[in-house]
């Protein structure tokens, strides 16, 4: 019993025609006939009950049939795993990314990767860092975009840029008159954080040298779950922020009222990587991903 010949049995049981069935799988009809007489034999069964004008199925034929099925769909499933394999551009690529990168990024790459590489695929799914790299660990995903290094050594990491922090304040803020922002500055702000779950709320902290003791003194009933509505506190003027350069790009800003400042303090950046798990085969794909996303990078970034 083989592949072909459960394919014979299964076309024959959907068109009830030795004919019919020898048409649909490109055999002749004595071909078709003498290897479903061999799998009869073999498994010591009748699959079918013939007559010179018509086929039927028999009661065990229909439960080998239910069997049948399932081990072609099987099989269908083996060999499109393993053409993917071989030509690592055929099966879907499932990229994670955290909110604060995804919103800003993904435009920037989907229509150079769709115009360049056709045939990939794309699933894309935001989460926070913590579950994007459950869901890596899971297989639930094949590769995460985020602004943290993995602390686990079964991923592997490409760093793609560095992202600096712009202060966005709003254009009636004392800051508006000064030339250079420094970290001293940041000490005084009225800072507006991210909630709880977004590693940019933990950065923006460490930037501004604020201790996660004194939470306290930040507007933590304020907390926004979202740069975008962030971006909104400050445009209405409850205070101010730190936010990835990618962020402040867009059409979007003009007449809120923000103003975006680069930063002199040379550590308030975060560095974008590609994270995988160190097995994942398709290491094409995460080389074509890494090059389009490097291609298509604002100058407000720094490669890596």
């Amino acid at each position: 019993m083989n592949i072909r010949d459960l394919k014979y049995f299964v076309a024959v049981s959907e068109t009830m025609h030795f004919g019919k069935a020898a048409e649909r799988c490109f055999v002749s009809q004595p071909t078709l006939s003498g290897q479903i007489k061999k799998l009869e034999e073999e498994l010591g069964v009748s699959l079918f009950e013939r007559t010179n004008r018509s086929v039927a199925i028999t009661p065990v034929g229909e439960l080998v049939l239910l069997h049948a099925k399932r081990l072609l769909e099987q099989s269908d499933a083996i060999l499109q795993l393993t053409r993917a394999h071989s030509d690592p551009l055929a099966g879907p690529l499932r990229v994670g990314a955290i909110p604060t990168i995804s919103p800003y990024l993904m435009p920037l790459v989907l229509m150079p990767l769709k115009e360049k590489y056709p045939q990939m695929k794309l699933v894309l799914q935001e989460e926070t860092t913590d579950n994007l790299l459950e869901h890596l660990r899971a297989h639930q995903i094949d590769v995460a975009i985020l602004g943290t290094p993995p602390d686990d050594s079964d991923l592997e990491e490409r760093q793609l840029f560095d992202e600096p922090f712009w202060l966005a304040h709003h254009a009636d803020h004392e800051l508006y008159t000064k030339e250079e922002i420094s970290r001293r500055d940041l000490g005084n702000l009225d800072l507006l954080l991210l909630a709880d779950g977004h590693c940019l709320a933990r950065q923006v902290m460490d930037v501004c040298r604020i201790d996660e003791n004194k939470l306290e003194d930040v507007s933590a009933d304020l907390r926004a779950a979202s740069l975008e509505t962030l971006l909104q506190l400050v445009s209405a003027g409850y205070g101010s922020t730190l936010v990835p350069a990618l962020a402040m790009q867009g059409s979007w800003m003009t007449g809120s009222g923000i103003i975006a400042r680069k930063l002199d303090i040379k550590d308030a950046f975060r560095t974008v990587r590609l994270v995988y798990r160190n097995t994942f085969p398709r290491k094409q794909v995460i080389e074509i991903l890494t090059k389009v996303i490097k291609t298509n990078l604002p100058n407000t970034v720094k490669r890596k």
